[in-house]
């Protein structure tokens, strides 16, 4: 082997402590949540919630319902049951809560995909059906995380991800017009397999609280991109690091198919579970693996972080409540963000 240079081997070592301090790891644990008779009422608690009133929302998919707690988390109450009728869910995959209590239920009644909008006690107020379409779903086990699975609710609108729509953006009024799309879907080298291609562009619309936009690509290489508030893209990143590189370096090239209601799908496996934007406009992914990576409002990583209650939580949903804490699911526990660790 060739002798380095003294001010190459200075070089190799500042990149190394660099490297070594990125990949610091932040384990934050559990300073709250609700209380386990409570989370015991649940089937499924796949997204937990907090208004601006104080009053906590669960999504339970299995239990093909939605809970309100008290901001005092002593008494739940089950705001939306079972059933294909307008006012009731029935399969549900979606689910987002505005600020003012108000809340989106994405479902499929008769094979057809629905959204369903309600005030904050649980009180029918609209919904519409979405154009058929033979489903795409990309999924861990029972967690689906894609197709109207993917919604925001702004309090004016709703955001879906539709990539049919060719956007990767599609914001529908809550009466169910729709009213644009932005967002140019990525090439995925699938463009002649249209489900596949599909399933390529699912990913997670968030709203950043401090202007614009995040999209969030959960299947193949993930990655996000962000958005003024004009829908006009400002840049991209890829999402790396070291937990995620075997994930990466093994996903297939041929995806394996699956009869659903009917329609032979491909089954994709997604390397991103859940996101969210923080007040202060940084983006947190959490991955298939139980770690979790914050990035800044310029779109660089500056945490890793895995979150612990009663043992490491590899999260399926992510939400920040109007104090700034992060609510996660499973367990429907409570973090906070700024704690060290």
């Amino acid at each position: 082997m060739r002798p380095i240079s003294a001010l190459v081997a200075a070089l190799l070592v500042s990149l190394a402590s660099g490297s070594m301090a990125a990949a610091r790891l932040d384990v934050l644990r559990s300073v709250g949540g609700l209380p386990p008779h409570i989370v015991g009422m649940f089937e499924d608690p796949a997204s937990f919630q907090q208004s601006r009133n104080g009053l906590y929302y669960v999504f339970d998919r299995r239990a093909h319902a939605v809970w309100t707690v008290d901001p005092a988390k002593t008494i739940a109450r089950k705001a939306v049951d079972i059933g294909g009728e307008p006012g009731r869910i029935l399969e549900p995959y979606g689910f987002a809560v505005a600020a003012d209590g108000t809340f989106v239920v994405a479902d499929v009644p008769r094979r057809q995909e629905r959204v369903q909008t309600f005030d904050a006690t649980g009180g029918f107020k609209t919904g519409f059906f979405l154009p058929p379409r033979p489903v795409v779903r990309v999924a861990i086990g029972s967690a689906v995380l894609s197709g109207i699975g993917a919604i925001q609710h702004t309090g004016r609108s709703l955001l879906l991800s539709y990539p049919e729509s060719g956007s990767l953006f599609t914001e529908y009024s809550l009466s169910g017009a729709m009213t644009r799309g932005f967002g140019t879907l990525r090439a995925s080298g699938h463009e002649q397999e249209a489900d596949v291609h599909m399933a390529m562009n699912e990913g997670f619309p968030l709203v950043d609280p401090t202007g614009g936009y995040y999209f969030v690509f959960i299947t193949a290489q993930p990655a996000f991109r962000k958005y003024d508030a004009a829908g006009t893209l400002l840049f991209e990143r890829h999402i790396e690091g070291r937990e995620i590189d075997a994930l990466i370096a093994n996903q297939p090239t041929q995806w394996p198919r699956r009869i659903v209601e009917d329609h032979e799908i491909p089954f994709v496996s997604p390397v991103i579970r859940a996101a969210a934007v923080d007040p202060d406009g940084r983006l947190w992914v959490a991955t298939a693996v139980p770690f979790t990576y914050v990035y800044d409002p310029d779109g660089d990583k500056v945490r890793t972080v895995q979150f612990s209650a009663a043992g490491v939580i590899n999260p399926t949903s992510l939400s920040f409540t109007p104090a700034g804490h992060l609510l996660v699911t499973p367990g429907c526990y409570e973090f906070d963000p700024a704690a060290s660790p």
